[in-house]
């Protein structure tokens, strides 16, 4: 079947691309906060990887060609997280980190063996009802100290967990 949505390669389109230059994704850590604006949890998503392994990670994605990245967040945010989860995307579109991913392992904490990927990372705090669609498994809501267990962190694989310590750090919460 064609894919006729602008914006969208083909799988090998895609993977020709992967193989020549930087991929632009968006990411996303949810969070909820209290009413004095502090985090008192945060939502990590439970996948199974193509090789049937179950971990934890982010809300992730592609930023589409001619796509502003404040529609790819909310879009991704969406597909992950459900309609109604209702995120409030960042006023300022400045990312807390940018998170070099590449093929190769130890040139960054990330690492992505399918590409080179360089991705705008954001803290959104969320206050819908959360319910995962598409390849998540689950969404489970942790404490930030939860979060930075290691037995939390363990199962983050590909630098998902260091990306989380950043997030956390960034909005205030005790590493």
């Amino acid at each position: 079947m064609t894919e006729t949505t602008p914006g969208w390669l083909t799988t090998d389109e895609l993977e020709l691309a992967r193989a020549r230059m930087p991929i632009l994704y968006v990411e996303a850590v949810p969070v909820r906060v209290d009413d004095s604006g502090e985090v008192t949890s945060v939502g990590l998503l439970l996948r199974i990887g193509p090789d049937g392994t179950v971990s934890r990670t982010l809300v992730s994605g592609r930023v589409l060609h001619h796509e502003r990245v404040r529609d790819a967040l909310l879009r991704h945010l969406e597909k992950d997280l459900g309609p109604v989860a209702l995120p409030r995307v960042p006023a300022s579109l400045q990312p807390f980190t940018v998170a070099e991913y590449f093929p190769t392992q130890g040139i960054t904490p990330y690492h992505d063996p399918r590409q080179h990927a360089v991705s705008l990372a954001y803290v959104v705090p969320v206050t819908g009802d959360c319910r995962p669609r598409q390849d998540a498994l689950d969404l489970v809501w942790f404490s930030p100290q939860e979060a930075l267990s290691p037995a939390v962190q363990s199962e983050m694989p590909g630098g998902h967990g260091v990306l989380l310590k950043q997030a956390l750090a960034h909005v205030g919460c005790v590493i």
